[in-house]
């Protein structure tokens, strides 16, 4: 007998159903998150599981339960996945498609969407996605390397906030800095937030501003432009006005000093976790890949051997593979617009060096650019190229060759 599980989650609870193969319903619940909610869980498939299944915690009978949920980590899953359950992680627009089969009105519920979840892999579980089984390495470097990349998107929006500010009341300053989270920007700006403090700056304190921040060559001379612009005049605002930036501003520089510390940590947490794995000089050999892009490269693929049946599956899960939308006469090839943010991000950047490392990738570059492709799509098709080889390289265990990667395009010049 198979059991199939509808889990619609939140952050404290679990509204899950049981259903037959017929699409009977054997049992619905709502289960608290933890320890107590999985043994709730466990209780109610153990009952449901057939007769000869008298240890329901056992690879076989376990194997018998299909679960659908609308995410793929915490502990919760890991847990079900622990347990031996087959977990397939449900994309929260496929759900909601789903649901438009069955009824039109719209109408929404914690206990519907079980329901909904549950016929999914019912039905359709040949269509839908595993839970990965990464490694505890791979997890491990997935989780220093989203915060790694969360933080450096967050100093980005500080960085923003800071510009925006500086603009309204001292718009010398964005002259004198081109990086405003650059150390040497953030002291003399935490010193000097206000444009009578900062005209008053020396070359001496500018000099060994930047020296502190490690900056190189004739100090005095890079010091000469920056305390030039600062005592540049520019329109202004009140006293009143302007001391209120400045205390906005000296906060927003003290959390833009915290968040460079706090990235220049995670950095190092990064290359030891991605160090450590197996694959890393397999994903190291690939062109355009550091420790800190390979390391996110394998963080949102995971290590599980089993998960990209071929090479098209994992550049459809990368975002990378085009979309085509054929009806009669009618085609339209399109990017794909649903992906995952960060992997995508990743190989973009990939891309986008390795038409400068990899005489291949460059010659394929061109070929798409002289075809009249605007820049992106030529890089994304780069990128899709890339993903193909990064999968034959790990199913094989071989590092990069740039002459088994490109055997066509390494040896043509470019167009």
């Amino acid at each position: 007998m198979r059991l199939f599980v509808g889990d619609d989650w939140a952050e404290d609870h679990h509204d899950v159903e049981l259903m037959d193969a017929t699409g009977k319903r054997l049992a619905k619940a709502r289960l608290p998150e933890g320890v107590a909610g999985m043994a709730r869980l466990h209780a109610m498939i153990a009952e449901h599981l057939s007769a000869d299944a008298e240890h329901p915690e056992d690879e076989q009978a376990a194997g018998q339960v299909l679960i659908g949920i609308e995410t793929d980590r915490g502990p919760w899953v890991q847990a079900l996945v622990a347990a031996g359950y087959r977990v397939f992680a449900v994309n929260p627009l496929q759900a909601s498609e789903y649901r438009r089969r069955h009824a039109v009105s719209g109408a929404k519920s914690d206990s519907g969407d079980a329901h909904v979840l549950a016929d999914m892999v019912r039905t359709d579980s040949h269509q839908l996605r595993t839970v990965a089984g990464d490694s505890d390495q791979a997890q491990a470097v997935r989780v220093v390397t989203r915060a790694h990349k969360t933080l450096i998107w967050e100093r980005t929006r500080q960085t923003q906030r800071l510009r925006h500010a500086l603009r309204d009341y001292f718009p010398a300053a964005l002259t004198a800095f081109d990086d405003l989270d650059a150390p040497e920007a953030l002291e003399l700006l935490a010193k000097a937030a206000d444009p009578a403090a900062a005209a008053k700056l020396t070359i001496g304190q500018i000099s060994a501003a930047l020296k502190r921040a490690g900056r190189r060559g004739d100090l005095a001379a890079r010091a000469a432009p920056i305390q030039a612009a600062l005592r540049t005049e520019h329109l202004g605002q009140p006293a009143a006005v302007t001391a209120a930036y400045t205390a906005s501003v000296r906060a927003l520089i003290a959390i833009l000093t915290t968040l460079n510390q706090q990235v220049a940590a995670l950095q190092q947490e990064v290359e030891a976790h991605f160090g450590q794995h197996p694959a890393a000089e397999i994903i190291l050999s690939q062109p355009g890949l550091g420790p800190i892009l390979g390391a996110r490269v394998l963080a949102e693929f995971g290590d599980d051997p089993k998960r990209y049946a071929n090479a098209k599956a994992r550049k459809n899960y990368a975002g990378t593979s085009p979309i085509t939308r054929a009806s009669g006469k009618k085609k339209v090839v399109a990017a794909r617009f649903v992906h995952n943010d960060r992997l995508i991000d990743a190989l973009m950047a990939q891309a986008s060096n390795a038409i400068n490392a990899s005489p291949g990738a460059r010659t394929y570059y061109d070929k798409q650019r002289a075809r009249d492709v605007d820049y992106n799509a030529a890089l994304r098709q780069v990128a899709n190229r890339l993903v193909g080889i990064l999968h034959g390289c790990l199913k094989n265990g071989t590092p990069y060759s740039e002459v088994t990667a490109w055997p066509h395009h390494a040896q043509e010049p470019a167009a």
